[in-house]
């Protein structure tokens, strides 16, 4: 098991974005490094963390992109959500940072 801990949301000013950023790559980097073929995340710190799901979405999608493009594992990444809402939000950031699906 991998545990991520995000960042408490401060409105933005303490460094927050690179820190969620962070949680996420490292996780990735763990999962590669044990050669493991899957991982999923919760959305990570929008919960009693307080970080805005629009942002933290997009962080947690471009950060995925960016691994996805250099490294062969783990093959699968899911994105989990709590809400109808939440996943509202990842379905069209998703259609903007990976494109529309096939």
């Amino acid at each position: 098991m991998i545990h991520a801990v995000g960042p408490v949301w401060h409105g933005g000013s303490h460094d927050e974005d690179a820190t969620l950023a962070n949680a996420y790559r490292r996780s990735l980097e763990l999962a590669a490094d044990a050669g493991l073929d899957s991982i999923a995340f919760p959305s990570i710190s929008t919960g009693a963390y307080g970080f805005p799901i629009e942002r933290a979405t997009r962080i947690a999608q471009t950060t995925v992109r960016h691994w996805v493009a250099g490294h062969d594992r783990p093959r699968r990444i899911v994105l989990c959500t709590y809400s109808e809402r939440d996943r509202a939000i990842h379905e069209r950031l998703a259609v903007e940072i990976f494109g529309p699906p096939d």
